[in-house]
């Protein structure tokens, strides 16, 4: 247990450096806000494109889909995003916007950053795989969903035909979006990336994780949490209880994953929320709580994936090697 505890330690203790390394950045006034902004506007808009682009290209098609594994983390993920929306749109009466940032940050886990350095020790080579049904999922499908219906709450039209129209061109000006259509293209049609090309994908991808980590940490140092408590409270009991709590139950009731990719998909359920979350919601005015609750989360989940690797030890869903 204490060995497990040490390794992920040594994956997850990094990212609260370069969130101090952030927050103390803009402190010390080494940056200005307007600075701290424009950080936030390179990993959305080129780095993290570049990274969706690189992961999906890379892989077949087949690789990246296993349906009956798809269809339990999809289901898991669209009842924890529709109870945070009901609970911040319906019952607090704070609109979509609001309602689609809190689902985000409940039901999109941190797969890229957090889930694959600790699958691998854990899973082997099996872990690309496994990621990459989360890939699609949290790109494909839960990333564009909740933009779209933030994009809903922030048009403000009653005709829906406009509406909708002005979702679309948001979307398809999106550079992520952008990033998750050319890689699914290049690997459906097997193209192959020249290497010049390839090297500067592979530049830029490597930049969003540290960058975005930075930018939270920046952001944190001119946030005020006063009232926010109940607002972390729902977004972190969502994203670390709910959401692996939902997968854990439908694969109960909907049997037939492989076992290993039974164990990973509950162990990702349990990471915390996308690192770019705060940099998304920065567009609907929601970075401040989305920042904090990523800090708070990402702690916390420490604890929550120690003792879920342990009880995977236990009941043998995780091989004596780990």
């Amino acid at each position: 247990m204490l060995a497990n505890l040490l390794d992920i330690l040594a994956i997850t203790g990094p990212i609260y450096v370069l969130i101090a390394i952030g927050y103390a950045a803009v402190r010390l006034r080494m940056l200005a806000p307007p600075e701290l902004r424009a950080l936030g506007v390179f990993v959305i808009s080129f780095a993290l494109p570049a990274l969706l682009f690189r992961a999906l290209s890379q892989r077949a098609l087949g690789e990246l889909i296993d349906v009956h594994a798809l269809l339990v983390y999809v289901l898991a993920s669209l009842l924890v995003a529709a109870l945070g929306i009901a609970v911040t749109a319906l019952a607090q009466q704070r609109g979509l916007q609001a309602g689609a940032m809190t689902a985000m940050g409940m039901a999109v886990s941190n797969s890229a950053f957090i889930g694959l350095p600790i699958a691998q020790p854990l899973f082997g080579a099996a872990a690309s795989a496994h990621l990459a049904i989360y890939l699609v999922v949290e790109s494909m499908i839960m990333l564009p969903l909740l933009m779209t219906i933030a994009e809903i709450g922030d048009s403000g039209q009653a005709h829906a035909g406009k509406v909708l129209r002005n979702v679309l061109g948001s979307l398809a000006r999106n550079p992520m979006i952008l990033g998750i259509l050319a890689g699914m293209l290049c690997s459906l049609l097997g193209m192959r990336i020249p290497l010049p090309l390839m090297r500067a994908v592979d530049m830029l991808a490597s930049a969003s994780a540290p960058v975005a980590l930075f930018y939270i940490g920046g952001t944190l140092a001119g946030l005020s949490v006063r009232g926010m408590g109940a607002d972390i409270g729902l977004i972190m009991g969502g994203k670390l209880g709910l959401h692996a709590l939902a997968v854990f139950l439908l694969l109960f009731l909907l049997p037939g994953v492989d076992p290993a990719i039974r164990a990973a998909l509950i162990l990702n359920a349990c990471m915390p929320m996308a690192s770019i979350y705060p940099l998304v919601a920065q567009k609907y005015g929601q970075q401040g709580v989305a920042a904090a609750a990523l800090v708070a989360t990402t702690v916390m989940s420490f604890l929550t994936i120690s003792a879920v690797v342990w009880i995977m030890k236990m009941y043998g869903l995780i091989g004596p090697h780990v």
